[in-house]
């Protein structure tokens, strides 16, 4: 296990280095002055030249990109013209536009993200999981069409029409919730979780209809394993079949499933964010694309695609933990 969870770490490394360097080459070799981009289109030729010596881009292309990697291992001191500016580790830049630090900035939008990608996970694991174990065990029946109606239903639907529906229907027409307004979690809980639900619910019934569906497919294929039938030939309960053998070997794919999917909602919340007005690292990227604030971008896609990457590591782990085989691979 020692070996595969370091031959693991290894190649989640390398994958963000390579994400780095993409990253990089994407955003500071474009055409376009970052130094221009930094200093506003009223500054003189002399004034941008002086920001682009503060902000290092007078160095070869290889050396920016060491710094670049350097400041996000050991922190990185920026010179503000009047005196420096020392940004700790891990040290994604400074924002052209307001000089803040691209840490704080993430610091500050992260828990918005991740409060509305765990607790919508939470909900379409309950759901989605729920609702494929009764559609497989209850199958052939009106139970079981329905949720296979919903199922597809909810794959065909994009999210932000699931979002403006439920708008429509909770908080304008029956008027049972307000119009959610993010509350941070250390303020109020209550609030934070009343405000979240309709979010939540937007992105989870999307995936629950995945989960159900792949759920209630790996649960049939494992009930019709030569081992299954060998338990029920000795005389074994169906409810103790499933129970102790068939949900484990069921629910493997599921797991590795959930920990990928929360990297990619944790990055890609874009929607979600936009329309419930929550602070996240989707709306803020937004902004920041519009503004050309390429270090507030850089940034953000970087604690996104490490989101990702290190949710496919968790998937790998967590897979092999329900599967032993993994491991001897």
């Amino acid at each position: 296990m020692t070996r595969f969870l370091l031959r693991r770490s290894v190649q989640a490394l390398f994958v963000l280095l390579a994400l780095a360097a993409v990253l990089y080459a994407v955003f500071y070799l474009a055409p376009g002055d970052p130094a221009r981009l930094a200093c506003g289109p009223k500054c003189s030729v002399a004034q941008v030249q002086q920001v682009r010596t503060q902000m290092g881009l007078d160095d070869p292309v290889y050396a920016q990109f060491w710094h670049f990697l350097r400041g996000i291992v050991a922190g990185h001191t920026y010179s503000t013209g009047t005196g420096a500016l020392h940004c700790p580790a891990p040290c994604l830049g400074q924002s052209y536009r307001t000089g803040e630090l691209v840490t704080s900035i993430v610091g500050e939008k992260l828990p918005a993200t991740a409060s509305l990608a765990l607790g919508a996970m939470v909900l379409w694991l309950i759901i989605g999981v729920g609702t494929g174990l009764v559609s497989a065990l209850r199958r052939g029946g009106i139970v079981e069409r329905l949720l296979t109606a919903f199922t597809l239903v909810g794959v065909a639907t994009p999210v932000f029409i699931t979002g403006i529906l439920l708008l429509l229907v909770f908080c304008a027409w029956l008027q049972w919730l307000p119009y959610p307004s993010y509350v941070p979690l250390t303020d109020d809980p209550q609030q934070w979780a009343w405000n979240l639900l309709l979010p939540w619910l937007a992105l989870a019934l999307v995936e629950a209809a995945k989960y159900a569906r792949l759920t209630r497919s790996s649960l049939l294929e494992t009930l019709a394993e030569d081992h299954i039938r060998t338990f029920r030939a000795y005389g074994v309960g169906e409810r103790a079949i499933v129970r102790r053998h068939a949900l484990r070997g069921a629910l493997a794919p599921v797991i590795a499933l959930s920990a990928l999917d929360l990297g990619t909602i944790f990055g890609g919340a874009l929607l979600t964010e936009t329309l419930f007005g929550i602070p996240g690292l989707g709306q803020q990227l937004v902004q920041s694309v519009q503004l050309k604030d390429l270090p507030v971008i850089v940034g953000i896609v970087l604690v996104m695609g490490l989101a990702v990457v290190v949710a496919n590591a968790l998937a790998d782990v967590l897979y092999a933990l329900a599967d032993r085989r993994v491991v001897l691979r």
